[in-house]
């Protein structure tokens, strides 16, 4: 039966093709003649992979083949995009220029509104100049870049709302020693770590990608390098890649949602032992961004999951992906920005001396 496999420099936008291999019953020799990519594709069983070199560029299959829907997106896709970069802008802004704000809270928030801020710019730009400009190529090497980001600042996200649950946890059950407990030597360092675990798990992805040699296609039906659509287009032994890829998902989104648990676990016991019930809704009233923020984040993370497992189509888990890619940045400084007075006051303020 003849197999397919994937070969550099034969992959441009103009002519994605596969190249079947057809041995002889000896195997001494092998002819390669080019396929349409339509065809079924196989992934090779005899061949060494030091035989093989990588593909020299994927396909970004993106939310829609409509022409008609493509300005649509490009108009909405820019707005969500300036949207985003202009409220996380302003988050740190504010934090950085109101000295009432230079505590513990805000020097997490501003570091996540820079978290979302990349978060966002590694997927949404190529995304919308590929609309504009009517092309869906992607390179090896930039495909393996832009996953890196994502990971490196999805995990950041994940992390810092666990550090913010924490930062809750320590101003409600311990008041008296916040100031002391959460010095400003420990949100640096909290921050640090963070960063460097989601250096970590960023680079652990990597080393699976990088020893992916051949795949069965080279079309994304994505509309960026998704981790999980590169690896599941993969021919190679996926033993390895799940073990890796699980302690990957343990690293970036269990331990996180178990220190959040935990952490209003022990501020929900608090307060019900508040005897004041305007001691109750002023202690409520903190966290209520905060939790607000992880339900959207980590709702709609799962809601992808959920999705994409259920959903035959990986067109419909792309679409998905937006509320938690795009959406979920762009809503967290309203979120805060709405719920807070003391960031609406800054805001007013810095707003003021701008005008």
């Amino acid at each position: 039966m003849p197999k397919s496999i994937f070969l550099p420099g034969l992959m441009t936008e103009s002519d994605s093709r596969t190249l079947t291999r057809h041995g002889r019953n000896d195997g001494s020799s092998l002819l390669y003649h080019a396929q349409h990519r339509d065809d079924t594709v196989w992934c090779p069983s005899n061949i060494k992979e030091k035989n093989i070199t990588r593909v020299s560029e994927f396909h970004l299959m993106g939310l829609s083949d409509d022409p008609r829907l493509q300005p649509i997106l490009f108009g909405l896709f820019l707005f969500m995009y300036l949207v985003t970069m202009l409220g996380n802008l302003l988050i740190i802004l504010t934090v950085s220029s109101d000295s009432h704000l230079h505590s513990p809270m805000y020097f997490f928030l501003s570091n996540l509104s820079l978290a979302d801020i990349s978060f966002t710019s590694t997927t949404l730009p190529k995304m919308i100049v590929d609309i504009q400009t009517h092309t869906r190529a992607i390179s090896y090497s930039g495909c393996l870049t832009q996953m890196s980001f994502f990971m490196l600042f999805g995990c950041l996200d994940s992390l810092l709302l666990a550090v913010m649950a924490y930062d809750r946890f320590v101003a409600i059950c311990h008041p008296l020693h916040y100031q002391v407990i959460m010095n400003p030597r420990l949100c640096g360092l909290l921050v640090f770590v963070s960063v460097l675990i989601s250096l970590l798990v960023s680079q652990l992805h990597n080393s699976i990608v990088l020893q992916l040699t051949y795949f069965k296609s080279v079309d994304i039906s994505h509309f960026f390098c998704d981790p999980s659509q590169l690896l599941n287009l993969a021919c190679s032994d996926t033993f390895t890649n799940n073990i890796v890829m699980y302690f990957v998902g343990a690293i970036s989104g269990f331990l996180p949602i178990s220190g959040i648990f935990f952490s209003y676990y022990k501020i929900v016991s608090s307060i019900l032992r508040m005897p004041s019930p305007g001691g109750k809704y002023k202690a409520f009233s903190t966290c209520g961004s905060h939790l607000s923020v992880v339900c959207l984040f980590y709702g709609t993370g799962l809601g992808v999951y959920l999705s994409s497992a259920v959903s035959l189509s990986p067109r419909k888990g792309a679409v998905a992906s937006v509320l938690y890619t795009v959406v979920t940045p762009m809503l967290n400084p309203f979120i805060y920005s709405l719920r807070n007075r003391d960031i609406k006051r800054a805001m007013w303020q810095l707003l003021r001396k701008t005008v």
